[in-house]
């Protein structure tokens, strides 16, 4: 097994049930992006660019963009946290918060963003 897929098969409830909703989610918005094991943490690759990465963070799970401050953001979803420069998420306590729309939303300005 992939070690990206285990550390989210390997994360507790519920946790798990929003990393794999999250990755169903991007794996159906960007089917060519690779996901890799890096720096302890799933992260989803795309034409050798950092796309995305899920971090499960003992209460809640962030859906994080490495050049968050790039996307466009008019209903302030996305949380800047720990002095982060450049890097937003999308941050979800249970699975029931994931609005699929926001989330696929920002995934295609991202896909956007690495091909300009």
């Amino acid at each position: 097994m992939n070690p990206a897929e285990n550390y989210i098969l390997k994360t507790p409830q519920p946790y798990c049930a929003i990393l794999l909703e999250l990755q169903v989610l991007i794996e159906h918005s960007a089917p060519e992006a690779q996901l890799l094991f890096k720096w302890h943490l799933p992260f989803y690759y795309l034409d050798g660019k950092m796309f995305c990465f899920l971090n499960f963070r003992k209460r809640f799970v962030d859906l994080s963009f490495v050049y968050g401050t790039d996307l466009n953001d008019p209903d302030q979803h996305l949380v800047a946290g720990e002095n982060r420069k450049r890097l937003r998420s999308l941050r979800y306590h249970n699975v029931d918060e994931i609005d699929a729309e926001v989330v696929i939303g920002f995934l295609e300005q991202m896909k956007t963003f690495l091909k300009s």
